[in-house]
């Protein structure tokens, strides 16, 4: 069986609470070796971080501020991730380490009210993944022409990181593969039956891709619709081997060294 990593699944949040252990065994037997959980939020971090310890060694946390949570009082919220993220870079920590800041970025979908605020809160976590040598997971919507200003300032930078829950267009993924650091995050959406991602995938290199859930959300075809789970992700690599026009273990073993070379370059 291939080996899989889940770079993106909120497998903590309460929709997993009354059958949390069937997921985890479905994604084993599915051949997911690994899975990162991403933070959300102030008050997502503390059942995050239980899971994570329930399932060590296969659950790994991240910490950041996701974009549309926002708001007037983001800087106290900031600074109480960056306290817990000192600790865990101190080892002062009972839980596992972080494994990248995130999820992060840009969000304008819903609202642009807190605008200037998303863009000072990326620039602050931006600063934590470079100054911890940590990977960056970003997401961004309807913000592509100001995400991509605001990378340019550290595109000579050993910032590096995932572009999660990629959509966008052709030429939206070839001007993000100009960050070297960066991976494109492919989810279910890639198998939908309107998707235009597997035109927009056709010039990006095997080696800039990486897997991902953003379970509860966006499961893949056959599952389109039902809580996404961990164990999907298998559709997701299937579909990319048929985009590809490869084997489906080419898939795996690629995105799998990659997902290892963002998140686990260190040995966890």
């Amino acid at each position: 069986m291939y080996k899989i990593i889940d770079t993106h699944s909120h497998l903590f949040v309460s929709e997993f609470d009354e059958n949390r252990a069937e997921v985890m065994c479905r994604a084993r037997e599915a051949g997911i070796a690994r899975v990162v959980m991403p933070n959300i939020d102030a008050a997502s971090i503390a059942p995050m971080l239980q899971v994570c310890a329930e399932y060590p060694d296969y659950c790994f946390p991240t910490i950041g501020l996701h974009p549309t949570e926002v708001k007037e009082d983001y800087r106290q919220v900031l600074a109480s991730m960056k306290a817990l993220l000192d600790a865990s870079a101190a080892g002062k920590t009972s839980h596992a380490p972080f494994v990248a800041v995130g999820e992060v970025g840009l969000d304008f979908y819903w609202d642009t009210t807190y605008k200037q605020e998303q863009l000072a809160a990326l620039e602050e976590q931006i600063a934590w993944a470079l100054e911890y040598d940590l990977p960056i997971v970003i997401h961004s919507r309807e913000a592509f022409a100001e995400l991509y200003a605001l990378f340019l300032h550290y595109k000579a930078t050993p910032l590096r990181g995932v572009f999660h829950s990629f959509t966008g267009t052709a030429d939206e993924a070839q001007a993000l593969l100009e960050f070297p650091g960066f991976v494109l995050g492919v989810n279910g959406v890639v198998t939908f039956k309107k998707s235009t991602l597997p035109e927009a995938l056709s010039k990006v290199p095997l080696s800039r891709l990486v897997v991902e859930t953003d379970s509860p959300y966006l499961a893949p075809t056959p599952y389109r619709g039902k809580r996404n789970e961990s164990a999907y992700v298998v559709r997701v690599v299937e579909k990319l081997a048929e985009i590809y026009q490869c084997p489906v273990e080419l898939i795996a073993e690629q995105t799998y060294s990659n997902s290892c070379n963002l998140f686990f370059k260190k040995g966890l």
